[in-house]
């Protein structure tokens, strides 16, 4: 018998930069969306952690327009040329893009929990998993910090 081929996603979203100039594709639902506290995305986003959705690789394209890439340390970035707005990282060994969850459409952005609090600003107490580095699934210790 023949390996049954999975579902292909149907859903797909367009998302762009702030003024337009880069356009993203994002084939079917995100991989996990979440909370990012590490001290990279603090600094590169100027904010105490960020919201972002993870897509496969495989599943994202740009469409539109050509992103400046870049490193603060080992995570590649995609940013707008024009306006600056960060557009996706791409985490080392996950072969994910990990999309700025602002510039997802209304509903997309559903956090699991929050990744890489060992380096959070403050505690942030909510209903969501609060790990000190990573989950297993994206290959971290799964401890937790409790606030």
């Amino acid at each position: 018998m023949d390996a049954i081929e999975p579902e292909q996603p149907t859903n797909t979203a367009t998302i762009q930069c702030h003024c337009g100039a880069v356009t993203m594709e994002l084939v079917g639902d995100p991989v996990v969306c979440l909370y990012c506290h590490c001290d990279d995305c603090q600094a590169v986003h100027g904010a105490a952690y960020l919201p972002a959705a993870m897509y496969r690789t495989a599943r994202t394209r740009i469409v539109a327009g050509q992103p400046s890439t870049w490193k603060r340390r080992t995570t590649a970035r995609a940013t707008c040329r024009d306006c600056g707005a960060r557009i996706f990282a791409e985490p080392a060994g996950l072969g994910v893009r990990s999309v700025t969850a602002y510039l997802l459409p209304k509903g997309v952005f559903q956090p699991a929990f929050h990744v890489q609090c060992q380096h959070a600003l403050l505690p942030v107490k909510d209903e969501l998993p609060h790990f000190k580095d990573y989950p297993a699934m994206l290959g971290g210790s799964d401890e937790k910090v409790s606030w």
